[in-house]
């Protein structure tokens, strides 16, 4: 009888580690998401990206990835970036130069080696007080910049 107890016990064991194996199984399946498609890698060096005019004191290039886009934007001393807002959110770092913003009630100087973190739906203006680089970083990427939809940059100072 004892024999037949430890077989019985040893089948209930049996049956919960089962049971509970499936339900890991169960729950890790409810709560992974999809994968998307791996991303391709991009190697690309900025010279190899034309410049696009957007006015004659503003150029830009930009590389796209899956969730985020990456700008570098020539602005000449006296450049105007007029005020526009956008559901992206943008980290600007500047390479070489100022650009003076205007921004949240404030008028904020981001030189060389610095950058300004901008959210969501945040209106903002800037104008470079001297010759300037900056790499922009967009997450998600800009389809007004992508499709070539920004009136607001182009065509003026």
């Amino acid at each position: 009888m004892a024999k037949t107890k430890s077989k019985s016990a040893t089948r209930s064991k049996t049956k919960a580690k089962t049971k509970t194996a499936k339900s890991h199984t169960r729950a890790k399946r409810a709560v992974t998401k999809p994968v998307a498609p791996a991303a391709a890698l991009q190697y690309i060096p900025w010279h190899t990206i034309p410049l696009e005019d957007l006015n004659p004191l503003l150029q830009r290039q930009f590389v796209v990835g899956q969730e985020l886009m990456l700008a570098r934007v020539l602005l000449k001393k006296g450049c105007i970036v007029p005020e526009h807002s956008h559901h992206n959110e943008q980290l600007t770092y500047i390479v070489e130069g100022a650009l003076k913003f205007w921004i949240d009630g404030k008028e904020i100087v981001v030189q060389a080696g610095e950058v300004l973190c901008i959210p969501s739906n945040m209106p903002h203006k800037a104008e470079a007080l001297e010759d300037t680089v900056d790499l922009d970083v967009f997450a998600p990427p800009r389809a007004d910049w992508i499709n070539r939809t920004d009136q607001y940059l182009r065509g003026k100072k």
